[in-house]
């Protein structure tokens, strides 16, 4: 592992993009965690990376469905993204199974929210994007690469 790397996020617009270059540096099998409380920007900061990939669809929180797949937009990278949600999960290991996340990891970036301490063991290649909100409203992003994602964290 290499030194996290700590990016301030002052406003929503700054998040997305943030995602954006996230998005962009992702190819299929990536994984990538969002950790933080709620209404940390786990969910803004996956809508970044689903346009820094070209992905179809409108992104929003799978709260409800737990996971989304989103199709390569016309015109985009042409890598699919899985958007997975594990806050109901509750720590559940075998309902996290029951989602073939692997299988995914083929062909698809998969973003898990909710994921440190759960969806580790996908990859031992992933990153891990923990958020915080100061009082002023500014979230904190510490990005913290595992595995290979120590040569391709490149993120100035």
């Amino acid at each position: 592992m290499t030194e996290p790397v700590t990016v301030r996020l002052p406003t929503e617009s700054d998040t997305l993009h943030f995602g954006r270059k996230l998005g962009g540096l992702l190819r299929p099998g990536d994984l990538v965690l969002l950790a933080g409380p709620l209404g940390a920007g786990k969910t803004v900061l996956a809508k970044g990376i689903a346009d820094g990939l070209g992905v179809a669809g409108r992104v929003s929180s799978p709260t409800f469905i737990i996971a989304r797949e989103h199709r390569p937009a016309p015109g985009g990278r042409g890598v699919p993204l899985v958007h997975v949600d594990a806050y109901r999960l509750g720590g559940n290991l075998a309902e996290l199974d029951d989602l073939d996340l692997d299988t995914e990891l083929v062909d698809a970036v998969v973003v898990v929210e909710w994921g440190e301490h759960l969806a580790e063991r996908l990859s031992e290649d992933h990153l891990l994007v923990r958020l915080a909100r100061t009082e002023d409203e500014t979230r904190i992003a510490t990005v913290v690469p595992h595995g290979g994602w120590a040569h391709r964290l490149r993120l100035g």
